[in-house]
């Protein structure tokens, strides 16, 4: 791989810059957004500091560009590049209450007029994608699935960060109040591919993607993601902000074939709601599925109750009638949560481990 150092003026960068479902630049020669790239990141602030640091003539950091053809795909610096041409050709920001049009006519020459400093590497595609990865450690740490895209880039890739990872999505559209992340870091697209792993059997988000690399779309994705949310709607109509972020297309593989009554559901999750022994709230959808009251966190008694417990039955096991040191027992509830027993003092008794053990696996 060749390397080899460009020093190119703002105003050569910014002409035809072009902002859609592709991000061209200096000329519609350089691809700013490669498939290996990722969304548009930046916040107002991080973007503003660019803006800022060249108004001033103090050193842009370094970029990268990879040939490409006849032209470049840019491999790092695209948040900054992104944020200079928006700047530059007055797409609807100012820095310091002025924006580029704003600024005297010597200001907006010396901007355009800045110098950057970009090295240029010419190799083979997988030599450029392992330096791609080299390059991304330093500022903005690439997320793992964004990792992940640098390996698998394709038609299939390119489909799948349509639908998954615009901020204002169609996934967002659909699903974003059950989505935890942000779609543009790639964390809706992680989502969704560790939900149909679950439900291919499949061991890692790298065999799926691996297998579906050179797919011309990613319909089976999508189609999937979208059938799991519209049953999450039909089986939980009434929407809760502890609903965000829970593992929706596990419980779907699960239970998607259950013959479940939505409005006994409701009953259910709105008592569960307002009961302080259930600590883990979010385990409620999960709960009124299969049962398992390991979802819900249920409350454990205090050490004052046990003692309490313990001192009452003078050491003796609730069950067996054995005698046992307090370190040898555990509390138990008298009336099973489950049957509307409170974790309160005057519902706790101390069993034997072994006598607990075998009431818990009953």
């Amino acid at each position: 791989m060749e390397i080899e150092r460009k020093i190119i003026m703002i105003a050569e960068l910014v002409a035809g810059y072009v902002e859609g479902e592709a991000v061209t630049a200096y000329g519609g020669k350089l691809n700013v957004r490669p498939p290996y790239q990722r969304e548009y990141i930046y916040k107002d602030k991080e973007r503003d500091a660019v803006i800022r640091t060249v108004l001033k003539n103090f050193p842009v950091n370094v970029m990268y560009w990879a040939k490409s053809g006849d032209g470049y795909d840019l491999m790092d610096g695209q948040q900054r590049t992104i944020a200079i041409c928006r700047y530059a050709s007055g797409r609807s920001f100012s820095v310091d209450r002025h924006a580029f049009f704003n600024l005297p006519s010597d200001r907006r020459e010396d901007f355009l007029n800045y110098k950057l400093d970009i090295y240029v590497c010419d190799g083979k595609p997988s030599e450029i994608l392992d330096w791609f990865k080299v390059i991304n450690i330093a500022g903005l740490k690439l997320s793992e699935q964004e990792m992940r895209n640098v390996s698998y880039t394709g038609d299939w890739l390119t489909d799948a960060k349509k639908y998954f990872s615009k901020p204002q999505g169609a996934a967002y559209n659909l699903a974003g109040k059950y989505l935890s992340g942000a779609a543009n870091r790639q964390d809706y697209l992680e989502t969704a591919l560790k939900w149909i792993i679950d439900r291919e059997g499949l061991k890692t988000i790298e065999d799926y993607m691996s297998a579906h690399q050179h797919d011309e779309t990613a319909a089976q994705l999508t189609l999937y993601f979208r059938r799991v949310i519209d049953w999450v709607k039909a089986v939980f109509p009434n929407y809760r902000p502890k609903m965000k972020g829970l593992d929706w297309g596990l419980l779907y593989n699960r239970h998607k074939d259950d013959d479940v009554d939505p409005a006994r559901l409701e009953r259910e999750i709105s008592r569960l709601i307002l009961d302080d022994d259930v600590t883990n709230k979010g385990g409620i959808y999960a709960y009124v599925l299969d049962g398992d009251e390991r979802h819900l966190n249920i409350r454990a008694f205090s050490d004052a109750m046990k003692l309490a417990a313990y001192e009452r039955q003078s050491g003796i096991c609730a069950v067996c009638g054995g005698h046992f040191e307090l370190e040898q027992m555990e509390a138990d509830h008298i009336k099973p949560w489950s049957a509307g027993g409170k974790t309160t003092a005057d519902n706790c008794q101390m069993l034997c481990k072994a006598c607990n053990r075998r009431k818990s696996n009953r």
